[in-house]
C-alpha cells in the first residue's frame, strides 16, 4: 500500500431492501453476502481504513467479526428511501478528513475480486485522474432505446441518432454498480463519482452482477458456479 495517499474504503449496507429483503446479509455460498465484499476489501490491501456503514443490528454484528473493520452506526435519517449513498459518504468523510482517496464498495456484488478493487483504486491520481469506476459491456445500442408511456405508445429516445449504424458507435460500457473510487477533494466538490477526469476498470459480465432482484441473485449463482468450474 502506497504511503503517498491515505485511502479509506466505505461499504454502505442499509438493512432495508424492498426489492430483495435482507439482500446484504442473505447466505451466499457459505457466507453472508456482505462478507464477500469485506474480505475482498481486506485482501486487496489497498486501504488504511475500512468502514461498514449501517443502521442495521444484524449487519453490524456480522461485520464486527472482522477486527480490521470499523462500524459506522448510521443515523436513521441517512437510512431512508430518500437518502443517497453520496449523503452517507459525505457524512463519514466529514469525520475522516485525513484521507486522500475514497473507495465505495457495494455489498451486493459478491463476484467482484480483490484485484478488481486494486485496479479501480490504482487508477486514482489526485489532480490528474480524480474518478474511477468499474464498468462492463453496454449490451444494447442506446440509440435504439424507445420511450414507452402507460398506454404502450412508443417514440425514439434519441430521434437524432436512430439512423446511426452500430459500427459507428464504438465501444460502449456501463457502470456495473460494484466499485468506485475518487480523490476525496474532488468527491467533496462533485458529490458523486461521475466527475472528470475519470478512468474505467473493465470487468466481464460474469463478475459484474449487482444484486437487486431475485433474478440477479439467480444469475449470480449461475456465474459463481461457472467461474469456480473454470
Amino acid at each position: 500500500m502506497s504511503n503517498l495517499n491515505k485511502k479509506i474504503c466505505i461499504i454502505p449496507a442499509r438493512g432495508g431492501s424492498k426489492r430483495l429483503p435482507k439482500k446484504n446479509i442473505m447466505p451466499f455460498h457459505g457466507m453472508p453476502m456482505i462478507c464477500w465484499t469485506i474480505e475482498s476489501a481486506i485482501k486487496s490491501k489497498c486501504f488504511d481504513k475500512i468502514i461498514v456503514s449501517t443502521e442495521d443490528d444484524e449487519i453490524r454484528e456480522i461485520s464486527s467479526d472482522y477486527s480490521n473493520v470499523v462500524i459506522d452506526k448510521r443515523d436513521k435519517l441517512l437510512a431512508t428511501d430518500e437518502s443517497t449513498v453520496s449523503d452517507v459518504l459525505l457524512n463519514i468523510l466529514e469525520d475522516n478528513k485525513e484521507y486522500d482517496v475514497l473507495s465505495c464498495l457495494f455489498p451486493a456484488a459478491p463476484l467482484r475480486t480483490s484485484e478488481d478493487i486494486k485496479s479501480v483504486v490504482a487508477n486514482i491520481e489526485p489532480g490528474k485522474i480524480n474518478f474511477s469506476i468499474a464498468v462492463t459491456d453496454y449490451d444494447l445500442p442506446p440509440h435504439q432505446a424507445l420511450k414507452m408511456n402507460k398506454y404502450h405508445e412508443i417514440e425514439p429516445m434519441f430521434p437524432e441518432l436512430v439512423n446511426l449504424r452500430d459500427d459507428k458507435i464504438g465501444k460502449l460500457v456501463v457502470d456495473n454498480g460494484s466499485t468506485y473510487a475518487a480523490s476525496v477533494d474532488a468527491f467533496m466538490k462533485q458529490k458523486n463519482f461521475y466527475g472528470i477526469p475519470a478512468k474505467a476498470h473493465y470487468m466481464p459480465r460474469e463478475r459484474s452482477v449487482d444484486i437487486n432482484y431475485q433474478s440477479d441473485l439467480d444469475m449470480t449463482n449461475y456465474y459463481f458456479e461457472k467461474l469456480n468450474k473454470s
